[in-house]
């Protein structure tokens, strides 16, 4: 084994319990791997969540040991499932007792771990696909309510079923303690904007009274920039439509003509302006089409 088991010991350093709900969870249909995570613990999304494009996702919570995280995913890189990943970071830690761990492999395979002297209520949910894990919750049905919540929405994106069961977590008791931060990594080979890296979406809610709110509004926002137009969303610019878009340019500062519903320059510049202003490159169109997303952002006002 390439690992030192020294890596694992954490001698001498005093560690904060990141007492936490997460879910982990890998998409067969996209090649999506994710992690929505939320915590009584500022910024808990940047020590929980690992996830590496086409290898696999990783929560290490309660007294965290970080590298459960970057060493695991070295091993699910080499192939190793997510049973046998476990039962090695367990092994090479000196005490493991005290760690929370839900690993996804590439397969869709699930592996949890909740050590005995984690915070009650502790404990885990594995299934197909995912699992589900917290300590220091009011009760095991955050984490029930989590597993029936994201197995009943296979309709949706990866991203959103990852929000919705977080959200079902916490409607069922969530953290004890309360509420502070929340997080979602999506990740998948060369997903990112660009293509640059696999980061296909990486939110973060480091301290607010209802991150987990925040983070499916964050989530919204990120799908209106990021998102890709669907074809039936495409519309001509017609008179109608356009006048729409002129009064909302014009209510905006963008346009100082007339109202008259043609798509004239006077209109397109103004409209061209606020799309680089709002950055909505991704969504638009040279010539007299307009993103219906698009439109119904402009309008909101």
């Amino acid at each position: 084994m390439f690992c030192d088991k020294n890596k694992l010991k954490g001698v001498g350093v005093e560690m904060k319990q990141i007492n936490t709900f997460s879910i982990v969870a890998y998409d067969p249909n996209s090649g999506e791997f994710g992690i929505a995570v939320q915590s009584k613990f500022l910024a808990c999304a940047a020590l929980v969540s690992w996830a590496k494009g086409g290898v696999g996702a990783i929560a290490t919570q309660s007294l965290a040991n970080l590298d459960y995280g970057d060493v695991g995913l070295k091993l699910l890189e080499k192939g190793y499932s997510a049973e046998k990943v476990l039962e090695t970071l367990l092994a090479l830690d000196d005490d493991p007792s005290c760690r929370q761990v839900g690993i996804v492999d590439r397969n869709g395979n699930a592996a949890a771990y909740t050590g005995d002297a984690c915070a009650p209520w502790c404990g885990h949910i594995t299934g197909e696909n995912y699992t589900c894990q917290g300590n220091i919750l009011v009760g095991e049905e955050t984490v029930i309510k989590m597993s029936e919540d994201f197995e009943k929405n296979t309709h949706l994106l990866l991203a959103e079923r990852l929000v919705s069961a977080l959200a079902a977590g916490q409607q069922a008791g969530g953290d004890s303690r309360g509420q502070q931060a929340a997080g979602l990594l999506i990740v998948k080979e060369n997903g990112s904007y660009g293509g640059y890296t696999d980061k296909v979406i990486d939110l973060r809610v480091d301290d607010d009274p209802k991150p987990i709110d925040k983070l499916s509004r964050l989530l919204s926002l990120h799908r209106i920039y990021f998102g890709e137009t669907k074809p039936e969303d495409i519309l001509n610019i017609d008179q109608a439509v356009c006048k729409k878009m002129q009064i909302a340019l014009a209510h905006r500062s963008f346009y100082k003509g007339e109202i008259h519903g043609q798509y004239d320059e006077a209109t397109k510049k103004a409209f061209c302006d606020f799309c680089h202003f709002e950055n909505f490159e991704e969504r638009y169109f040279e010539g007299d089409r307009i993103d219906q997303v698009v439109l119904d952002y402009l309008c909101a006002v």
